[in-house]
């Protein structure tokens, strides 16, 4: 019997046993903005076997020139139900494939780009894996820090319960949906707190990165407060990073393993190096907003920008230390992501960024350099004399992108605020 006959009947059976009323196709716009759109569950099977039509002028990155219809494709292995939606008329979700009405795929979407990429390096026997570590604030409903909550790293004070009780639900609905969840603890600041994601293969931590946002976001909401991935939304408190645990494997077997040493293999070293050479072009990705940058200073735990002798390479990329010789815990740590970036694009520029280092046998020097912008602007200077981004994501959505992030800048830039008034009006 056909396979995706069986997961269509599977998802049938599952949605009429369930009581499942409305299924939400969920896609991603060229930012990282979590969209979508419900469907009745009469349509459950059409949209399985054909897709669903929609106006694709509401994807960011697409020309509303026309009004551009779109098709969404479920892809069946992300049927899930929604567990903080009621039991009865219960919701369902699929991730979608964006594709035009000819069936062509649509190259600015970025769950599209990261498989391209993820195709291009199966061709050459790699698969990639992350683990990630979720930085986020916890808030009140007012989006401030609750005043009980003076907790710190690791604290597991009574006054943190809040935030406890946010993380302990969000951890169980995750757990539900099939996404593995290893830790989560309080973060360094009051309100801040963080969840790590076991390690699984690229495009399904994509998908649970996603996901995982979402369920803190209406988890908080369900409880009264507010959650926020904002890379530093506090200018006295450290900023939400996602610190990323990569691995590359070849015939099954971890490539970064080195058999009785304690440090990663060759191959694993000219990955680290490829993703610190192209780190001053991938930041447009990973740090992807203006305020991304202001995660990027001194004393804040998170590599620094712009400040080329102040920087310790091991705040971008690390390699974490292995126990035991365990061949499929040998990694990079690489830090400079923050939260609120694009994972779908991120994985796609970082996994170009290591195997360009494989290929060209890169190597860590002695006296290598920082080399990641400190603003928005210079990120976008960066990639005008530089084709990687291009090569890593795309011609389309590299366009669409970089304009997106152009209009951001010169909106911000424009930006006037109460501080800085209040700054220049004392002489000015």
């Amino acid at each position: 019997m056909n396979r995706n006959i069986e997961t269509q009947d599977y998802i049938l059976k599952q949605a009429s046993e369930s009581n499942v009323k409305f299924i939400r196709l969920w896609f991603t716009d060229i930012t990282g903005g979590l969209k979508g759109f419900a469907i009745n569950v009469e349509d459950l099977k059409d949209c399985m076997t054909n897709g669903v039509i929609f106006d694709g002028g509401a994807i960011e990155g697409l020309s509303r020139e026309g009004e551009n219809d779109t098709l969404a494709i479920p892809d069946l292995n992300t049927w899930q139900i929604l567990p903080w939606r009621p039991n009865e008329n219960a919701v369902a979700r699929f991730i979608c494939d964006l594709k035009s009405i000819d069936g062509s795929n649509l190259m600015v979407d970025s769950r599209q780009v990261l498989k391209n990429k993820l195709i291009e390096a199966n061709k050459l026997g790699y698969k990639f894996y992350i683990g990630p570590e979720i930085e986020y604030y916890y808030l009140n409903s007012e989006k401030n820090i609750s005043s009980g909550d003076d907790a710190g790293y690791f604290d597991q004070t009574s006054a943190d319960s809040d935030g406890a009780n946010l993380r302990r639900e969000s951890v169980l609905i995750l757990e539900q949906m099939g996404i593995p969840v290893r830790s989560s603890h309080h973060e360094v600041s009051p309100g801040q707190h963080e969840i790590d994601l076991r390690h699984t293969d690229a495009l399904t931590m994509a998908d649970s990165i996603m996901t995982t946002r979402l369920v803190v976001k209406e988890t908080a909401r369900r409880l009264g407060g507010f959650a926020t991935f904002m890379p530093r939304p506090f200018d006295k408190l450290n900023g939400s990073g996602l610190h990323l645990h990569l691995s590359l494997y070849k015939n099954e077997k971890n490539i970064f393993s080195e058999k009785n040493k304690k440090t990663i293999s060759k191959i694993g070293e000219s990955f680290m190096a490829g993703l610190i050479e192209n780190a001053k072009e991938m930041t447009l990705i990973t740090n992807q907003w203006a305020n991304s940058y202001k995660r990027l200073l001194p004393n804040l735990e998170a590599p620094v920008a712009g400040y080329i002798d102040y920087q310790n390479i091991e705040d971008i990329v690390r390699v974490p230390p292995v126990f035991n010789n365990d061949d499929d815990k040998y990694r990079v740590e690489f830090r400079l992501p923050d939260a609120a970036c694009n994972p779908y694009l991120a994985f796609a520029t970082i996994l170009n960024a290591g195997i360009l280092g494989i290929k060209n046998k890169n190597k860590i020097t002695k006296n290598i350099k920082s080399n990641i912008p400190n603003s928005l602007n210079e990120a976008i200077k960066a990639n005008e004399s530089s084709n990687f981004l291009q090569e890593s994501i795309g011609a389309e959505a590299y366009n669409s992108y970089i304009d997106n992030k152009k209009k951001e800048w010169m909106g911000y830039n424009s930006l006037i605020s109460e501080d800085e008034r209040n700054f220049y009006m004392k002489f000015l």
